[in-house]
């Protein structure tokens, strides 16, 4: 006679793996009404430069669930460029703010700026893993940054 237990106690314990919903890990217990988008759910403000000869920024991480803000200042030393499908796909987009312009949109490839100016892009970290944002052609590690979803 043949133990059939074990296979089909596999095979439930799989199943409710894949079923199981995944759970983020925002910054405070009790996000209230506005839910991820809470005050008390806000990360600090990441903070990335676009100038000629300039770092980007320094490699930040960040927590998958809880909100941030990428704030992009250019200078207009150059026109110039900023990219990273892989890590814009790994957020939800709530809004990029331009001179007091707010565009919601449904996803992004990269901002180039032609001439000095600031956009202001918020956020929810959803998928975990390490992405690059960086100025398009170039191959220096300062004219890229890291960040991690955890």
């Amino acid at each position: 006679m043949t133990n059939f237990k074990t296979p089909f106690l596999a095979a439930a314990l799989l199943g409710a793996a894949f079923t199981a919903p995944l759970a983020a890990a925002p910054l405070c217990e009790d996000l209230g009404f506005a839910g991820l988008l809470a005050s008390c759910n806000r990360g600090d403000d990441i903070a990335l430069t676009l100038a000629a000869g300039v770092p980007l920024g320094e490699d930040v991480t960040l927590e998958s669930g809880a909100y941030y803000t990428l704030v992009i200042t250019a200078d207009g030393s150059a026109e110039l460029a900023v990219t990273g499908a892989g890590f814009f796909r790994s957020i939800w987009m709530n809004e990029i703010v331009i001179d007091d312009i707010e565009i919601r949109p449904m996803a992004i490839d990269s901002i180039e700026f032609d001439e000095a100016g600031t956009a202001e892009l918020s956020f929810v970290a959803i998928k975990p893993g390490t992405h690059s944002l960086r100025i398009p052609g170039s191959t220096g590690e300062t004219q890229q940054m890291k960040i991690t979803i955890k």
